[in-house]
């Protein structure tokens, strides 16, 4: 059986391919994130708070699709790291919200710097790229149909 006919050939699972570039991509960032004490899933907390502020703990735990569990300890450190604040909701007590400190904010004028790197750095065209993304988005999309199915 050679590999191209061999369905559990390594190389040809999605799987595989999607973890590979995760992990290699997320290392191009680790460089141009360091210098601003960040990593990458604490860059991830940092865009959605760019994008929106203040947000509740449960609403980022929803846009960044990761688990409250796995959200705590990232906003624990950007909190000791002076970035952002979390306070109960003065709507609802019960509810955490997560702001920017100023520090924070004005954080985000040297992440407007990644973006380009990034796309230097990978040496592909913005075309490319965009269109992989749109392809992941739908890999996403159905994957979460197929799991909701289940």
């Amino acid at each position: 059986m050679t590999v191209a006919s061999d369905p559990l050939a390594l190389d040809r699972q999605v799987c595989f391919a999607l973890v590979v570039a995760s992990r290699t991509v997320n290392a191009i960032y680790r460089p141009l994130l360091e210098p601003m004490g960040l990593t990458h899933p604490q860059y991830l907390v940092m865009l959605a708070l760019w994008e929106r502020a203040p947000r509740s703990v449960r609403e980022l735990s929803d846009v960044l699709q990761l688990d409250p569990g796995t959200l705590s300890p990232l906003l624990k450190r950007l909190e000791s790291a002076g970035y952002v604040r979390r306070e109960r909701d003065q709507r609802d007590e019960r509810m955490l919200a997560v702001t920017l400190t100023g520090s924070g904010a004005a954080l985000r004028a040297r992440a407007e710097l990644i973006p380009p790197a990034i796309v230097a750095e990978l040496g592909m065209d913005l075309t490319e790229l965009e269109q992989l993304h749109a392809s992941l988005t739908r890999v996403i999309a159905a994957a979460r149909t197929a799991q909701s199915d289940a």
